[in-house]
């Protein structure tokens, strides 16, 4: 059996970007609980429409496949902004089923390095750009 690295990065491009876009169309017109994470947290709140970039934009450019490797980094530092100011508490904790705590946001964070590192691949809308 051939390889078809392409098709596997499509694959992942739209496991993360879509699965991802859920969870930002499901924040669309209320980032207030968002807001006031930042606010505790000593952070300015309109930091919380970032949520829109890093839920929405990032995730659209990663299933299209353009700047893949761009959007992948936003992608990143949405992740690891979650990870740190909502779930550091987490983040040594197994869940009931004996898997990590943060195991979806693990994905979403992997998955998204390995795009930045490989970019979206010859089936993607753009792909002779360095940030593709």
């Amino acid at each position: 059996m051939s390889k078809n690295t392409d098709l596997g990065l499509l694959i992942l491009r739209i496991a993360v970007g879509a699965l991802m876009l859920l969870h930002g169309i499901a924040k669309l017109g209320d980032v207030s609980f968002i807001e006031g994470m930042l606010s505790g947290k000593g952070l300015p709140s309109i930091l919380a429409y970032g949520v829109y970039v890093t839920e929405i934009v990032a995730p659209l450019l990663i299933v299209v496949g353009y700047r893949t490797r761009l959007a992948a980094l936003v992608f990143i530092f949405g992740n690891l902004f979650a990870f740190f100011l909502v779930h550091t508490a987490e983040l040594f904790l197994l869940n009931d089923n004996g898997g990590w705590q943060l195991e979806l946001l693990g994905l979403y964070l992997f998955g998204a390095l390995t795009l930045f590192f490989t970019g979206g691949g010859k089936m993607a809308a753009s792909s002779s750009n360095k940030w593709d």
